[in-house]
């Protein structure tokens, strides 16, 4: 075992490191999936910056859906970076090797962000619900200071609400095993290693997941059953399709969200022969959202499509302007 074992009763831990072994059963091959998540990882960075600065620049997406989208756009890059580089490193320069603090410090990162994800999707939601329900009130209800107080809430509440996953991973007792079979620290892998009782982590991350995402997606449900109830009673079919098409980006994106949360959680209680699919499912869950939500957007939004043809208009006007001869 190529970690150091701190040989002292008294510490805490004993083992002073984790081996992230990659993804389990293809170790040897492994490295080739290394070009399509890094292609993954580019794209969701570079399409997410060329939205905030759309959405920055055109003064026709100043609107609180947009700004919503904004603010999706730096979480999928937080959500994105934060595993991407060092499931790279693994891949490219067998970087395994990764300290106990780095690795409880991914798992609060991982979770914050996951969660900060759903809450941005639950704003979105209350957002389309507003617009298509009570449009004469949208102005004075969906405010900037209502965005700034709902986006400050869901960093509070991400950031504090999920510290006990870390600490109680902490608070475990490592004394022999310390290969993990991920890419990335998750707290089920992570804890799998423990010598102790892990089932206090397994129940508080069970707890948090209701409270948490499992909230937001019935504020969600709801919120879309109210949004359909009010378009069915409209008499206007070319009305009812409008509304119907500023929500379906969102549920789609939330279709898949969701469901891959779902499908995780399920492999893992099951416990599934082939560790493999858990695992994958888990890395690509946290790299295809923040590549795919603004392809989503920028496929079936039309003012987007239209913000991102005038940036690049201005660009290219910026660079002809430098290249012309001065008289």
């Amino acid at each position: 075992m190529s970690a150091s074992l701190k040989g002292s009763n008294s510490s805490k831990f004993q083992v002073s490191e984790f081996i992230l072994m990659g993804l389990p059963g293809i170790h040897s091959w492994q490295h080739w999936l290394s070009l399509p998540l890094a292609l993954l990882y580019l794209s969701a960075i570079g399409a997410n910056i060329l939205i905030l600065v759309t959405i920055c620049q055109d003064p026709a997406l100043q609107q609180p859906m947009y700004s919503f989208l904004g603010i999706l756009s730096v979480v999928d890059m937080g959500l994105a970076t934060t595993i991407m580089p060092k499931i790279l490193a693994i891949f490219w320069f067998d970087a395994k090797v990764i300290s106990l603090p780095e690795c409880f410090a991914q798992i609060y990162a991982i979770h914050c962000f996951v969660g900060m994800e759903s809450g941005i999707f639950l704003c979105m939601a209350f957002d389309r619900y507003i617009a298509i329900c009570h449009p004469l009130h949208y102005p004075s209800i969906v405010t900037k200071a209502l965005i700034l107080r709902a986006t400050v809430f869901m960093v509070l509440r991400n950031g504090l609400f999920v510290i006990p996953v870390p600490v109680l991973a902490a608070q475990r007792n490592y004394c022999s095993r310390n290969e993990i079979e991920h890419c990335l620290c998750s707290n089920l892998g992570v804890t799998s290693l423990a010598c102790d009782d892990r089932r206090p982590n397994s129940i508080c991350q069970l707890v948090l997941a209701w409270l948490g995402m499992g909230s937001d997606l019935g504020l969600i449900i709801l919120s879309y059953t109210l949004i359909l109830r009010s378009v069915l009673k409209l008499n206007s079919a070319e009305a009812a399709s409008k509304a119907l098409s500023t929500c379906s980006s969102h549920l789609i994106l939330i279709l898949f969200f969701y469901t891959v949360v779902v499908v995780i959680s399920v492999t893992h209680l099951a416990e599934t022969k082939a560790p493999l699919v858990p695992v994958l499912l888990n890395v690509l869950h946290n790299i295809i959202p923040p590549s795919l939500n603004p392809m989503v957007y920028a496929l079936r939004t039309k003012e987007l499509r239209a913000g991102f043809q005038k940036v690049f208009c201005l660009s290219l006007e910026k660079k002809t302007r430098h290249q012309r001869p001065s008289p």
